[in-house]
């Protein structure tokens, strides 16, 4: 057996106020899957088949695509199948949309309107990222580096009115853990 090109732990430094000691699973490159989604009832299986997953309950996944790609409607039909009833709305506006369900806590946030990254320290945001529960950010992009890594950063890109084409990317073990859970013969399909 030959020896680790990773030789232990190391910090990551990718928001200068936390240091964050990495594993040889964190720091390998992320791993990545590309789905198309031809109309509306296949986003809503994919999210059905994502909430199904026991990874979900902690993880924090990014939303990246454009304007109307299908980022949010994504998010409804996600926390339809977590079980959240009644109006699921956009937090553009608000930035989150918190959701208690019995066994999950869930924050929605939308930083599409953020002129500074800085705005996400000044929120608080910290603490709800710190907590146990799923986050999911639209626009992560605008809160910059102040956001931690994402477990599975998920971009849409529209392909006709109705089609998505979607690459997934895994950077950590519950990432992975998700993504794998999608394959024909994981434990989510």
């Amino acid at each position: 057996m030959g020896e680790s090109k990773f030789p232990g732990p190391c910090l990551y430094l990718r928001n200068p106020l936390v240091a964050i000691e990495l594993s040889a699973v964190d720091r390998h490159p992320p791993i990545v899957k590309t789905l198309l989604w031809p109309n509306e009832e296949a986003t809503q299986a994919f999210a059905r088949t994502l909430a199904a997953q026991p990874s979900i309950t902690h993880a924090f996944i990014a939303l990246h695509g454009d304007l109307g790609a299908g980022k949010t409607t994504l998010v409804r039909h996600l926390l339809q199948a977590l079980g959240v009833t009644g109006r699921i709305k956009s937090p553009t506006y608000a930035v989150v949309e918190p959701y208690e369900l019995p066994e999950l806590n869930v924050w929605h946030f939308d930083f599409y309107r953020f002129a500074d990254p800085r705005e996400w320290e000044d929120a608080g945001f910290r603490d709800i990222f710190a907590s146990p529960g799923l986050k999911l950010a639209e626009w992560p992009e605008k809160a910059a580096t102040f956001l931690p890594r994402a477990d599975l950063d998920l971009s849409i890109l529209t392909t006709s009115e109705s089609a998505r084409q979607v690459t997934l990317s895994a950077h950590t073990p519950t990432g992975v853990a998700l993504l794998q859970a999608l394959e024909p013969g994981g434990s989510g399909t």
